[in-house]
């Protein structure tokens, strides 16, 4: 091949290139293609990860390392991350809130990322002296908040995302329910306009009904982005279960909160509370109706 057919062939692959180049970006453009998109496996490995350290229960060995993976991957995903350290009933807690600047919050989503001290309802009397492995109840919510930290648009509205400590050590001698989001509420400065808690939320068979303490207006919005989605199957529009969870104590200040839980979970408070129990399409369904949610708030403010 001469010099000058070697020259026009590499200009033609280069203008080529440029052209697939030119095609690619142009449909993110005129088509709105978002490239960071809610991944429900990714999601459902970060459950794995959380079940492999162990139980989370306060004071473990496994609690303080789930702390350290959850900074690692806010941090990496360019969210600023602090450790409120508090303390309830005489026990110090570590409620971890991640934020991209110092603006006051306008929403705030949830989970608790601590697994109970014993399946006091595993049908087996044999394992209800054991830590639950907390899949669902717990590293769930904490898979769909941090996945969630990864896609985000860097424009939403100010949002923080806030990992509860010692929410699930109710009806054990000197505990109690939700003491890191109590300690959290009464220690908070701003009022943010939405409060949105998602616990038990990776039920392989999902159905997450209207949590009927939760604020309607609030409650609405996500429904309907759920439906506008195709998820109407999944976010069910009827009344089932009045929770007492981490959005109770958000609704006493009189924030509007919402509690989005599938509480008709068999694996509740027992050893059987494993990732095969866990659905990546469910984690999806949340996460993606999440984040639809909050980068339509974006438009609305």
């Amino acid at each position: 091949m001469t010099r000058q057919k070697t020259y026009i062939y590499i200009s033609v692959i280069f203008l080529l290139l440029g052209l697939i180049v030119t095609w690619y970006a142009a449909s993110f453009w005129i088509y709105g293609i978002d490239p960071v998109k809610f991944d429900g496996e990714r999601a459902y490995a970060d459950v794995g990860a959380q079940v492999a350290f162990g139980p989370r229960t306060p004071g473990s060995a496994g609690h303080a390392e789930v702390q350290k993976w959850m900074r690692a991957e806010l941090e990496k995903a360019g969210w600023m991350v602090e450790v409120q350290e508090t303390a309830a009933m005489g026990h110090p807690l570590q409620n971890i809130i991640a934020k991209r600047s110092d603006a006051p919050p306008q929403i705030i989503l949830g989970a608790h990322y601590d697994t109970r001290f014993f399946a006091d309802k595993d049908p087996d009397p044999a394992n209800q002296s054991k830590p639950v492995p907390g899949a669902n109840d717990g590293a769930s919510g904490v898979a769909v908040l941090i996945e969630l930290a990864r896609t985000f648009p860097q424009d939403t509205v100010p949002i923080w995302l806030v990992f509860f400590d010692a929410e699930d050590q109710g009806r054990f001698d000197g505990w109690d329910w939700i003491l890191g989001s109590r300690a959290f509420v009464e220690e908070l400065q701003s009022r943010p306009q939405a409060v949105v808690i998602v616990d038990m939320i990776g039920d392989a068979d999902l159905n997450i009904y209207m949590e009927k303490n939760s604020d309607p207006t609030l409650r609405a919005e996500i429904w309907a982005a759920a439906a506008g989605l195709g998820h109407q199957d999944k976010f069910i529009p009827e009344e089932k279960y009045p929770m007492l969870d981490d959005h109770t104590p958000f609704l006493e200040a009189g924030i509007p909160a919402v509690d989005l839980i599938d509480f008709d979970y068999p694996y509740y408070h027992t050893m059987q509370d494993t990732p095969d129990k866990v659905s990546a399409q469910s984690l999806n369904i949340v996460g993606e109706t999440l984040w639809t949610w909050v980068t339509a708030k974006k438009l609305q403010e």
